[in-house]
């Protein structure tokens, strides 16, 4: 998934000037909550673009869908997949049909939940009249593929409701990761009577009808999203916030003011190098934790300048000062990344890396040059190049350090910064050279990284890479149902990948939240899943920090 991480651009003497204000004083400015009643105000980095299941594609978006909404599996607090809509399932023995048996439930206006409202879902993901970024995710439903295609009824594609309370999958290929696949947004359900009633305008307020803990109550672009507890959601009893304000915080260190005055209870994002200062000033705030996401440089192959050349490509990942940016740059935990899935990966086999990983800062540059003049460039004739990255202090920082690296080597790079909604559309429209962006896993295993270097992925594919010994190493390893053969099949994969420079790995990000001590139920994870529904907080509460 992807993650936008955006703000407006600081230069450094700005950058001082926040770090310097970050311990003002103003007086706390929080919404009322009503007595007796639990609410959080929760800053949620950007805004969404949108709240319709089927289409968001961001880490922001789905972290507040993910509140309304419920798929038949679903996360436990320390992001552990349980059963969600779905109160148990079995498994065919050739691992090809999955039977989901539901629970009683009911969509937020009384209607009950039922196997035709994932069915509705799934074809809507994959009729090409959605446009879903994420259709190529359920390609792994028979039929999926030549349905999204155009080349099949979405009738034929393997989902099919065979009650009210039975949904029945059967997959194009066995694909034992499938639970937790499941709790992927794309694969929530629709509430089919909101959408054939209202349209593409059933996500708006009043229309929004939800399946998950919260209901939409309101939302006001640039401003906030406010969600309220969902009384016929199954588990309603058990839910201790009431009321949630999601708020846009791409002003990091603004949004860390905010928590320590009280003003908001969590935010999901801090400046990197800021973590020593918030330890010393707001003990007990900072959350950090290793997470599946990677930072990486990817390049426009279908560009029909020199990024073709994979000489270039190799010279321009391999200059750059991975242990720079981490150690003195970012500062959190972040790591030096040599390959594409990050550690701690299920299902994932250590071993695949860059063919330059292991030669020093100085080697690598050497190597860089050379590559580039026997490519044509030189002093006489530096390559000038664009690098899109989003508009975030960290992300400047980061652009900025690997621009310099590049510098080192004779390329000329200009940095272009946009908001984030317009970088994606650059990328997936690829109106774009070079960009540093981060993905995040959509699920836990090797697939949700590699699957964007496959022919078919489509829009995520941001590189354009096609390598038809590439597609059938992800071929062969989806029709195997040894795990360890299929973590084989997979490394080699990923090393095709990374020899073939189709990807530049930066660095492995870690999780940084800023979590209010008065916030129970907060347990940190690898995933960085933090559903609502596990918090909880003193009613009425205020939180201010020390400082």
């Amino acid at each position: 998934m992807a993650l936008p991480s955006l703000r407006r651009p600081l230069t450094w003497l700005a950058l001082a000037a926040a770090v310097a204000l970050g311990g003002c004083q103003q007086g706390v400015q929080r919404p009322a909550c009503p007595a007796g009643k639990v609410c959080l105000e929760y800053g949620n980095d950007t805004e969404p673009l949108t709240l319709d299941p089927q289409r968001a594609e961001l880490v922001n978006e789905s972290l507040v869908i993910g509140d309304l909404m419920m798929g038949l599996t679903t996360e436990a607090a320390d992001g552990a997949v349980i059963p969600g809509m779905a109160e148990r399932w079995e498994t065919s023995p050739d691992g090809l049909t999955w039977t989901f048996h539901l629970r009683r439930a009911l969509w937020s206006d009384g209607a009950p939940v039922t196997a035709e409202d994932f069915v509705f879902a799934y074809r809507r993901v994959l009729d090409p009249k959605t446009g879903a970024t994420y259709a190529y995710l359920l390609q792994l439903l028979k039929n999926g593929a030549a349905a999204t295609a155009g080349k099949a009824p979405l009738e034929s594609v393997g989902a099919r409701a065979l009650d009210a309370r039975t949904l029945q999958l059967t997959l194009e290929h066995p694909a034992p990761y499938l639970p937790q696949l499941l709790t992927h947004l794309s694969f929530y359900p629709a509430p089919a009577h909101a959408v054939r009633r209202w349209g593409e305008a059933w996500v708006r307020p009043g229309r929004y009808v939800s399946n998950g803990p919260y209901r939409l109550i309101g939302w006001r672009l640039g401003d906030q999203i406010t969600v309220e507890k969902n009384p016929h959601f199954f588990d309603a009893a058990r839910v201790c916030v009431d009321r949630i304000n999601y708020y846009p915080t791409p002003d990091y260190v603004a949004a860390e003011r905010r928590v320590a005055r009280g003003e908001l209870d969590v935010v999901t994002t801090f400046q990197s190098n800021r973590l020593a200062h918030i330890r010393q000033t707001m003990p007990g705030y900072a959350r950090t934790h290793l997470w599946l996401r990677t930072a990486y440089l990817t390049v426009n192959t279908r560009d029909p300048g020199p990024l073709r050349d994979p000489r270039v490509r190799r010279a321009l990942s391999q200059s750059i000062d991975r242990d720079f940016i981490t150690a003195k740059l970012l500062r959190a935990g972040e790591q030096p990344a040599y390959n594409f899935v990050p550690p701690g990966t299920a299902n994932a086999r250590i071993g695949p890396a860059t063919v330059w990983a292991g030669k020093s800062l100085a080697a690598r540059q050497a190597e860089a040059r050379a590559l580039l003049a026997q490519a044509g460039y030189g002093p006489g004739k530096p390559l000038k190049i664009e690098v899109k990255t989003a508009t975030a202090t960290d992300s400047a920082l980061i652009a900025q350090a690997v621009q310099a690296d590049w510098r080192a080597v004779g390329v000329e790079a200009r940095i272009q910064q946009n908001e984030g909604q317009i970088l994606f559309a650059d990328l997936r429209a690829r109106n774009f050279q070079t960009a540093l962006v981060s993905w995040v896993a959509d699920f836990n295993d090797p697939l949700t990284f590699l699957a964007l270097f496959e022919s078919r992925t489509g829009a995520q594919n941001y590189g354009d890479y096609s390598n038809p010994a590439y597609d059938a190493l992800l071929a062969a390893a989806e029709q195997q149902t040894d795990v360890g053969r299929r973590a084989d099949i997979l490394a080699q994969a990923e090393q095709l990948i990374l020899t073939d420079e189709a990807v530049g790995p930066v660095f492995f990000a870690v999780s940084r939240s800023l979590v209010s001590p008065q916030v129970t139920g907060w347990v940190d994870n690898i995933e960085n899943k933090h559903r609502a529904r596990w918090l909880c907080a003193p009613a009425g509460r205020g939180a201010r920090a020390q400082r």
